[in-house]
């Protein structure tokens, strides 16, 4: 959960107190601002880069207690590295870094001065660093007990950081850049805590209720209940949460930022599985827990379609998400069962731990069909198969539209949510034949991750420009960076906030 640090924008003369931070870039040569505070402690910071080598090299620092002539406790010195190598990416992660470095344990207020030597740092640079600081300050303690009680029994708060003060060139264009990025982190930190929420908490219903909440930023939000799912014969889907007593549901949300000249929109499609114990082909029991997080593209989903109403996107979007427990009981769908999905088509169950295409291939079709979108992209943890193949450095990215696929590529470049496309083709396509159905949910050892995309491209009309994210890796059991410590990192919002920025927002 988010904390609750205020962060501002001041010149780069305004009052200053408690911890500062100044930057170096690499040579050492010092900002403007670290300058004056050199001039000001008669050299600390000249002293301090020769005693320590400090070079202004990228992620180094330097940690120095304020001299009693100046009004703050601590000073930090941070390297930028070479001006003309530093990316948006690097800016995010270096917030992450000083947001990790200023705790409030010092002082509750810290005061950034963000200036280059030469160069004026942009408007869209410092909202970037800003929105690094509100990734690095989310944490999830929700069910931990509070014990901040002192050797004498009483409460003691705890210290912590209350304002983050960047000053700069120009505060009000920083402000209106940062507005976009404010929530941009809104929305990644509520899938954050989506995908962070044990599975007795997060049912299906409560996944629902909570992404109705949605509405009071104006996003339209539908709540379709298995009654209404059987009557549109979404089998596939419900084949999965059969065997759990939680029922299945599918919310849709739409945003509807450019009005009717804006078109047919973007559609998002999440796989939203609460809990996968793998039905009656039951997982193995280390790891299981794990399995709260396999609704994270789910998650994604829902937060951006948050962090779009948030900042008013101006494009028309739908998001829709598939939200299932898959459990083993006396109902539970069999291994060789035949079910008919949406489409019509037949599927020969043979693992129901394959389940999450089963809960996208109903999803698909029934986006398509409704919305007709110019654009469709699903996420999912779908394979263990992408994670063998790519580990936890890039989401897995298969298509039908090389220019999709491209635009996608580049989005994540500019984000740092990386993915790397892999193949689709008629060969693989025959590993998921059927012999009794018309397609199997599972195409046998070789190539997981493929055969698993080559199911979902089943229900997609080749008419729409459609991407499959496989982000097993990345959604849950997230590596820890410069933003991220959470074990749902919320991957996917930032990566397709730019897309909709770059290619489909007016």
């Amino acid at each position: 959960m988010t904390d609750q640090t205020s962060i501002s924008f001041a010149n780069l003369t305004a009052k200053s107190d408690g911890v500062v931070v100044v930057f170096a870039e690499e040579g050492p040569k010092l900002t403007e601002s670290a300058k004056a505070f050199d001039k000001e402690s008669k050299g600390l910071l000249t002293k301090a880069m020769q005693m320590t080598d400090f070079k202004g090299k990228a992620e180094s620092s330097v940690d120095l207690l304020a001299p009693a002539s100046l009004n703050c406790s601590r000073i930090v010195l941070a390297g930028l590295g070479k001006p003309d190598e530093i990316t948006g990416e690097d800016w995010l992660n270096l917030g992450g870094k000083v947001r990790a470095a200023v705790t409030g344990k010092e002082a509750p207020e810290a005061h950034v001065f963000l200036d280059g030597v030469k160069a004026e740092i942009s408007a869209e640079d410092i909202a970037n660093f800003a929105l690094g600081t509100i990734l690095r300050s989310y944490s999830f303690k929700k069910y931990k007990s509070k014990k901040n009680a002192s050797d004498d029994g009483k409460k003691t708060p705890e210290k912590t950081l209350k304002k983050i003060v960047i000053h700069c060139a120009d505060p009000r264009a920083a402000q209106r850049a940062f507005a976009k990025e404010k929530a941009v982190g809104k929305g990644v930190n509520f899938a954050r805590d989506l995908v962070n929420e044990p599975a007795n908490v997060l049912t299906p219903q409560e996944f629902a209720k909570r992404a109705r909440t949605l509405a009071k930023l104006g996003v339209e939000v539908e709540v379709l209940t298995e009654q209404r799912l059987k009557r549109l014969g979404m089998n596939a889907l419900l084949a999965v949460g059969q065997g759990s007593t939680q029922p299945s549901h599918v919310v849709v949300m739409q945003w509807n930022g450019a009005g009717e000249k804006g078109g047919a929109p973007v559609a998002f499609v999440g796989k939203g599985v609460v809990f996968d114990a793998g039905g009656i082909s039951l997982k193995p029991a280390s790891g299981m827990e794990d399995m709260k997080g396999d609704m994270a593209g789910a998650a994604c989903v829902v937060g951006l379609m948050h962090e779009l109403a948030e900042r008013k996107a101006k494009v028309n979007a739908v998001g829709v998400i598939g939200v299932v427990e898959n459990m083993p009981d006396g109902n539970a769908t069999r291994p060789g069962d035949v079910v008919k999905a949406m489409s019509g088509t037949t599927i020969e169950v043979l693992n129901t731990d394959a389940e999450g295409r089963m809960v996208l291939a109903d999803c698909l079709w029934y986006t398509q069909d409704r919305f007709k979108p110019k654009a469709m992209i699903n996420l999912a943890t779908l394979t263990g198969a992408v994670m063998v193949a790519l580990g936890k450095e890039h989401a897995g990215l298969f298509s039908n539209n090389d220019d999709l696929s491209n635009e996608l590529i580049k989005a994540g470049e500019e984000s740092g949510e990386k993915l790397w496309r892999l193949p689709l083709g008629p060969k693989y396509d025959k590993l998921i034949d059927s012999k009794v159905a018309d397609i199997k949910n599972t195409g046998g050892r070789w190539g997981g991750s493929i055969s698993a995309a080559q199911f979902l491209q089943r229900f997609v009309k080749p008419e729409t420009p459609w991407a499959h994210l496989d982000i097993a890796g990345m959604g849950m059991g997230s590596p820890e960076t410069d933003v991220n410590r959470s074990w749902g990192s919320g991957f996917g919002v930032r990566l397709l906030d730019r897309l909709v920025r770059d290619q489909y927002e007016k």
